[in-house]
């Protein structure tokens, strides 16, 4: 199932769960579908009344049916299925029959071979909500959401007091983003059976998307008085942070790692701490993390951001270069170890190479030739030793050519020019880049100095005079490396779930 757009869900996105179904009176046999890929509602098979109009004629078949019966609810589909085959011919117009045949197909993921079965059920008792319940998530898991929310409604309509149909119908909205119109189906179940934690989770869940913090946060504690657990109070974090209530948050996200260390307990943890500049408990929950869980690139990459804003450079440099082996293309990893090599001379050729990997992996990305071409930069200025400013002005140029945008790369091209004294080809870079990005201080500053040295006093002193007026530069590089950890981890968030939750 894809993700919503707009919503980011713990769990990758709400499954379509379902309860136990309801009991119809006087049934024999109420069927539980069992924690298979395929998740339907199993529709009750009343067997006081089972094959009415044929039993009496056959009891042989009414006895294979209910061994059916029996082979299903002991997940034995392949046979279950056999017996169902062989009794089709003689049961086409038997809801019972169909309907078992299109569950036993769903259990084993046959969607396609299960649709006419269920379809067929729904034909012959078109008041069962259940039945279309089936058929609509039969319909989901083919690729049909609107055909399903058609089935969905009628359901909801036909029994509007059905768990199951209320609640299917707002997952499928949530699937398609559509939140808004979830949330009252999502309520309906809720009220339909308080005690039902899947609903309530992804309840609470739609009310943080859609700003009903309060509500979310009502829900949450609804369900922790019923059951205590590592999710809930990491989704509580979430609310919290989302109310600005950053204490709060960090204590619930910390008490989800103690209940379940996983690798994304952990991440949401330090990155609370992070973002909020708790910088020495940041250092210590990524380091324990990225002890437990060694195969993280975002762990790794929490660590290095954690030591880089705390001015350890070389630490934030190892745990970056650490990050960028376990994922080479992943681009999160260059951004900070391109800042954290800014402050240390150390590691220079390690990091030129994982730079130069970078720039090969995706030769098409605008960054990945900018980063690499900063570092050959720095790595020969650092090593004293001689470079072809043209290499350096052809990887500037190769990355202004894909992203014609990127103010740094016109940055670092007019510093080129201007350690080169060639102050009439740097002018032009330093212009463009500040009207791509007016905050880039220092293209303000050396844009005053190349007008100074080329001989237009007047324009260079007005370009300084305006670089003095500006804020003073560490608290613009402070709020601007908070927003690029708040981007980090936010993307780091929604983004599929890393291979490394195994230790």
């Amino acid at each position: 199932m894809h993700k919503a757009p707009s919503l980011f869900f713990r769990r990758h996105f709400f499954a379509l769960r379902h309860s136990r179904p309801p009991y119809r009176s006087g049934s024999l046999y109420a069927m539980i579908m069992r924690n298979r890929s395929a998740c339907f509602v199993l529709a009750v098979l009343c067997l006081f009344h089972p094959l009415r109009a044929w039993s009496a004629q056959n009891q042989q078949l009414d006895r294979e049916f209910q061994a059916a019966v029996g082979q299903y609810e002991a997940g034995q589909y392949a046979q279950a299925a056999a017996k169902l085959e062989a009794l089709l011919p003689d049961a086409q117009q038997s809801f019972d029959v169909q309907e078992l045949i299109g569950l036993v197909y769903s259990a084993q993921s046959l969607d396609a071979k299960a649709y006419p079965h269920l379809q067929k059920a729904v034909q012959l008792k078109p008041d069962s909500a259940a039945a279309r319940t089936n058929l609509a998530s039969n319909l989901v898991r083919t690729g049909k959401p609107d055909l399903a929310e058609a089935q969905l409604k009628k359901a909801v309509a036909l029994e509007p007091r059905n768990f199951d149909a209320n609640h299917n119908l707002g997952e499928l909205y949530v699937q398609a983003g559509k939140i808004a119109l979830a949330e009252p189906f999502l309520e309906s179940a809720q009220r339909i059976d308080p005690s039902s934690y899947d609903n309530g989770y992804d309840l609470s869940l739609a009310y943080l998307e859609t700003g009903r913090v309060s509500d979310a946060r009502r829900s949450v504690h609804d369900l922790l008085r019923r059951k205590d657990t590592a999710e809930l109070h990491n989704l509580l974090g979430e609310i919290e942070e989302k109310d600005g209530q950053f204490v709060t948050a960090a204590n619930e996200f910390e008490l989800a790692a103690h209940a379940d260390p996983s690798e994304s307990n952990l991440f949401d943890w330090g990155s609370e701490l992070l973002l909020h500049r708790t910088l020495e408990p940041a250092v210590e929950v990524f380091t324990q993390a990225v002890a437990r869980y060694p195969n993280s690139p975002r762990l790794a990459i929490g660590l290095g951001m954690a030591f880089y804003a705390r001015g350890q450079y070389d630490q934030a440099i190892a745990a970056l270069l650490q990050a960028a082996d376990l994922n080479p293309a992943d681009p999160r990893s260059y951004l900070f170890l391109s800042r954290a090599s800014d402050g240390s001379p150390n590691h220079a050729d390690e990091v030129l190479q994982r730079f130069r990997r970078f720039a090969e992996l995706q030769p098409a990305n605008a960054r990945a030739q900018y980063y690499y071409a900063m570092s050959l930069w720095k790595s020969r200025r650092a090593q004293g030793s001689s470079f072809d400013p043209g290499e350096i002005a052809a990887l500037l140029q190769k990355s202004l050519a894909l992203d014609p945008q990127l103010a740094e790369a016109h940055l670092q091209l007019g510093n080129l020019y201007f350690d080169q004294k060639k102050y009439s080809d740097a002018i032009p870079e330093f212009t463009r880049s500040l009207e791509l990005n007016a905050d880039l201080s220092d293209a303000r500053y050396r844009l005053g100095l190349a007008y100074v040295r080329s001989g237009d006093k007047e324009r260079g002193e007005a370009q300084l005079a305006l670089y003095q007026c500006a804020n003073e530069q560490h608290l613009n590089d402070l709020e601007k490396q908070r927003a690029e950890i708040r981007q980090f981890v936010y993307s780091a968030k929604n983004s599929p779930a890393e291979k490394s939750e195994k230790p």
